[in-house]
């Protein structure tokens, strides 16, 4: 018996983590590096547990969060944060419960896991927040923007020296996140594949958007991209796509998507979710959780009104709401191909409506502008743009808001350039003013 009783001292431990409630998470490490972890600790001191401890993981860019309930049962949350594609790989083979991803799944990728369910579908694909690819380079660095375009031919190795955008330094040196990384996958989406262009042999990767800032910041020749929330000391460069104005990646311009990298942050649950893994989706999309995005430096979704300075190039219907009203921080944005709302937008219509409600202005303070892209029929453009505003318009209505004018401005104010579908995307939206 007293052989035995350290063999029992030794396995109660075991006993212990078997019977833990254990939530297994894995993908982007734009997500999963801090901005998950503090996600998680703070639903699980919304919901009283205790003893909550972190610690890192068997592998770098790894976490384990343990702590126990209000009833005192244990608690144990693995994330693994090594790219966003294996987020959906590991939903795949039984070994994540839910999946962090710094991009939309893919095509593929939805076809691959449809025995999970239609991880489309607006409980199955959760936006938690906001960020923009801050295109950054040394502090020293005089350049003030490039186009999309010009970035495709720096990164593809076509443009190879400073002097050939106008600034001295000499040759190039490129830095970039690794293939498994959602930031690249956005990247290559946003500039590269619009542009032809495939990313140079030479580019130094990174598993870590961090690391990857902190060896910019130290290289006079370096350019590089990373997630807005970790640039550090690095300088950021604003970003123009086609004919559309140069932006840099301010939080107004990426809450409302404008700013050209601009992009979503996800959370992919399976149709057969844990409870648990539920819960922490529906804590992210909270005020609370919204927060915690904002406090690790991405965007939150949090409704705000803007004042918006009147200019003169401004239509003047446009130039009117902006002399006396205020602009709120989201855009609408549709499904591609159709007038239905977009997942995103399905939860903004809450946000919207709650935010109103707050502010007493439910009844005939809203305006609606929809805007689009080119059509070659005279007054299409105008007639689509007020189509989807008119789209929102339902919808907030079901939400008690009664709104005082829809109008459509057609391809009027674009925030990026009609040459390619992606830009054509972004020019229709609705925007929502409030007086």
């Amino acid at each position: 018996m007293r052989r035995l009783l350290p063999v029992l001292m030794l396995l109660l431990p075991m006993a212990a983590l078997a019977d833990a409630v254990h939530l297994r998470i894995q993908g982007s490490n734009t997500i999963g590096a801090a901005l998950l972890p503090a996600l998680v600790q703070g639903q699980l001191w919304a919901q009283q547990a205790t003893a909550i401890e972190q610690s890192p993981g068997a592998q770098a860019n790894e976490t384990v969060i343990n702590a126990r309930d209000s009833q005192g049962q244990p608690l144990r949350i693995d994330i693994a944060a090594h790219g966003s594609s294996t987020g959906f790989s590991a939903l795949g083979s039984g070994e994540a419960d839910l999946a962090a991803a710094s991009r939309p799944i893919s095509d593929a990728e939805a076809r691959q896991l449809k025995a999970l369910g239609d991880l489309r579908a607006a409980s199955a694909e959760q936006v938690i927040g906001l960020d923009g690819v801050a295109v950054i380079v040394h502090p020293d660095n005089p350049l003030p923007q490039l186009t999309t375009r010009q970035l495709a031919q720096v990164f593809s190795g076509q443009v190879q020296r400073w002097e050939q955008l106008g600034v001295a330094g000499g040759a190039i040196h490129l830095y970039a996140r690794d293939d498994r990384s959602g930031t690249f996958e956005t990247f290559k989406a946003l500039v590269l594949e619009p542009h032809h262009g495939e990313l140079a042999s030479n580019a130094q990767r990174f598993e870590a958007s961090d690391e990857l800032a902190e060896r910019v910041s130290a290289d006079r020749q370096g350019i590089g991209f990373s997630s807005l929330a970790a640039v550090h000391g690095a300088k950021v460069l604003a970003v123009a796509e086609g004919d559309a104005p140069a932006m840099l990646p301010e939080r107004a311009l990426v809450a409302s998507e404008d700013y050209p990298l601009s992009r979503r942050l996800y959370f992919y649950l399976p149709a057969n979710a844990k409870p648990q893994a539920k819960a922490l989706a529906e804590f992210a999309q909270s005020p609370a959780g919204q927060s915690i995005v904002a406090a690790q430096g991405f965007v939150s979704q949090q409704v705000n009104a803007l004042a918006v300075a009147p200019q003169s190039d401004m239509p003047p219907r446009y130039r009117n709401l902006a002399q006396q009203a205020q602009r709120l921080s989201v855009n609408f944005r549709f499904q591609e191909g159709s007038a239905n709302l977009d997942n995103k937008a399905l939860r903004d219509v809450q946000r919207v409506a709650d935010y109103l409600r707050q502010a007493g202005k439910l009844q005939s303070k809203a305006v609606l502008v929809g805007f689009g892209d080119p059509k070659e029929t005279p007054g299409r453009a105008a007639l689509l743009s007020r189509l989807r505003a008119q789209a929102v318009r339902r919808e907030l209505a079901r939400n008690g808001v009664e709104v005082l004018e829809v109008t459509g401005m057609g391809d009027e104010l674009p925030v990026a350039g009609n040459d390619l579908e992606q830009g054509r995307l972004r020019n229709r939206r609705v925007e929502v003013w409030v007086y």
